[in-house]
């Protein structure tokens, strides 16, 4: 009797599996909105990103810079303060989730972003250093690490700006 009580409860767990991953996938849909500008607001943590990262290899200092500078002239709206993500900001972007594998970079690496950012190459530069080394973040292995501030291959930048 036992035997069939827990065949009659796999699919109620399977139905409970699913469901429950949909919810945690339909929550992330909400709290990030497409602007139509080139501009993702996440409404939980307050921050706009770019819609995409840079499209190229670019040195930290240069990201910098580009973030600042020349970001703002790609999009149609002209929003200021936009800057270099912290290591939390970047992370925040990242799928945890078990089921879900990313979606292929023009790189050829997976990125394992939320679906309304989308990244051209897995590496995106972060605000932060360690004992004077820029820090990045990998959004396939969903771990930030040191690169040499001369290294910019495969290295991209997503700009982020507070909302107020």
């Amino acid at each position: 009797m036992k035997t069939r009580i827990l065949k009659k409860s796999y699919p109620a767990l399977f139905i409970f599996i699913y469901l429950g991953l949909g919810l945690i996938s339909g929550a992330a849909d909400d709290r990030f909105f497409d602007n139509g500008d080139g501009t993702v607001t996440d409404s939980k943590s307050g921050l706009m990103w770019a819609k995409t990262d840079n499209q190229f290899d670019i040195l930290w200092k240069e990201a910098q810079d580009w973030s600042k500078k020349d970001f703002p002239n790609t999009i149609a709206r002209k929003y200021e303060n936009w800057r270099l993500p912290t290591l939390n900001e970047l992370q925040s972007l990242l799928i945890e989730a078990v089921n879900y594998d990313g979606y292929e970079t023009d790189c050829g690496h997976r990125a394992k972003t939320v679906p309304q950012i989308k990244l051209s190459c897995i590496i995106i530069w972060s605000s932060e250093t360690a004992l004077g080394t820029p820090l990045a973040f990998n959004f396939y292995l969903g771990n930030a690490f040191a690169i040499d501030i001369h290294e910019d291959k495969g290295c991209r930048v997503l700009p982020v700006r507070n909302l107020k």
